[in-house]
C-alpha cells in the first residue's frame, strides 16, 4: 500500500513538473550547469567538434524545436511571437528544414514509383456535335483541356520525361526535381492558404498577420512531424495524416498559444479548416475561370 501511495505521488509530482515545463520551457527548480574543463587527450573527438553545429538537422536549436513543437507547441509559438527567438529555428527555415528532411525520409522509404502518363488528352476525347452551337462548346472544352494539360505537363516534367524534347524544358524538370525533393511546392501550397485561412479565423483575437505566418509555419511543421511518423510506422506505404489529428493539433495549438478555453480552441480550428477549404476553392474558381476565357477566345 506504501509503495503504490509512493508512486503515485511521484507520478503526481512528474506530472505537474511537465505542466510547468511545459508553460515556461526550461525547468525553474534545475541548477545551470557549470562549464567543465576539458582535459585533452591525444584520442580526443575534437576532430568533429562543432562540424554539425552548422547542420539544421542536427543542430541544438533544430533538436530542441522539435522537442518543443512536440511537448509544448503552442507555448512555443507563444514564446517565439513575443520575442524568445533565440532557442528556435525561425518559422520558414524549420519549415523547409524539417519538410526537406521528411521528403528525403519518404523518398529513402517509399517504393520507386512507376512512369506517370498524363491524366488527360483533348485529343482523345470523343464527342458528338450536332450543331454550330455545340460545336463551339466542344471547340471550348477541348482547349480547356488541352490549356489544362500544358500547364500541367510543365509543372510536373520530372515525373514526365517522355514530354521533355528541349534543353530548356531538361533544365526545367531539373530544376522542379530539386525543389520537389526538397519539399517546396507543398510548402508553398500548404504555407500561404493555412496563413490567410489563420489570420481570417483569428481576426477578433487580434493575433496580427506576422503572428500568424510564424505560428502557421510551426503548425505545419507539427503536421511534417506526424507525416514522417506515419511513413516510419507504415514503412513508406502512407505519406499522410488524418483531418481529426490536424484538428486536434490546431485545438491544442490554439489552446496553449491564445490561452482560450478547449471549447473556444475547437471553434477556432474548425473556423480556420473551413476559411482553408474555402480559400482552395476561390483560388481554384479563379484559375478555371481565367483558363475557359483562354480557351474561349482560342476556340
Amino acid at each position: 500500500m506504501v509503495k503504490a501511495m509512493d508512486i503515485q505521488h511521484y507520478l503526481s509530482v512528474r506530472r505537474r513538473a511537465f505542466v510547468i515545463w511545459q508553460k515556461v520551457g526550461f525547468n525553474p527548480w534545475k541548477k545551470p550547469k557549470e562549464p567543465k574543463k576539458r582535459i585533452f587527450k591525444k584520442s580526443s573527438g575534437d576532430f568533429y567538434k562543432g562540424a554539425f553545429d552548422g547542420i539544421p538537422f542536427l543542430n541544438e536549436d533544430a533538436k530542441r524545436t522539435f522537442t518543443h513543437l512536440i511537448l509544448r507547441p503552442g507555448y512555443m509559438i507563444r514564446d517565439y511571437i513575443k520575442g524568445d527567438r533565440d532557442k528556435y529555428l525561425a518559422p520558414l527555415t524549420s519549415l523547409i528544414v524539417f519538410f526537406a528532411f521528411f521528403a528525403l525520409l519518404s523518398s529513402i522509404l517509399q517504393p520507386i514509383q512507376q512512369k506517370k502518363t498524363l491524366p488527360f488528352n483533348a485529343d482523345n476525347s470523343d464527342i458528338e456535335v450536332k450543331g454550330a452551337h455545340e460545336e463551339k462548346m466542344v471547340s471550348v472544352v477541348k482547349n480547356t483541356i488541352r490549356i489544362v494539360q500544358g500547364a500541367y505537363t510543365y509543372l510536373h516534367l520530372d515525373e514526365f520525361p517522355d514530354e521533355v524534347d528541349t534543353p530548356q524544358e531538361t533544365s526545367l524538370a531539373a530544376v522542379e526535381r530539386n525543389l520537389r525533393s526538397q519539399g517546396i511546392p507543398l510548402f508553398l501550397s500548404k504555407f500561404f492558404f493555412l496563413w490567410f485561412a489563420m489570420a481570417i479565423a483569428l481576426r477578433r483575437q487580434k493575433a496580427g498577420i506576422p503572428a500568424c505566418a510564424a505560428a502557421s509555419a510551426y503548425v505545419l511543421c507539427q503536421f511534417c512531424f506526424f507525416m514522417m511518423f506515419a511513413v516510419l510506422l507504415t514503412f513508406g506505404k502512407s505519406t499522410s495524416i488524418s483531418v481529426v489529428l490536424m484538428l486536434l493539433l490546431l485545438l491544442i495549438d490554439y489552446h496553449q498559444w491564445l490561452g482560450t478555453s478547449y471549447k473556444k480552441s475547437f471553434k477556432l480550428a474548425i473556423s480556420t479548416g473551413i476559411h482553408y477549404v474555402l480559400l482552395y476553392a476561390a483560388m481554384l474558381v479563379v484559375v478555371t475561370a481565367v483558363v475557359v476565357t483562354i480557351a474561349y477566345f482560342k476556340s
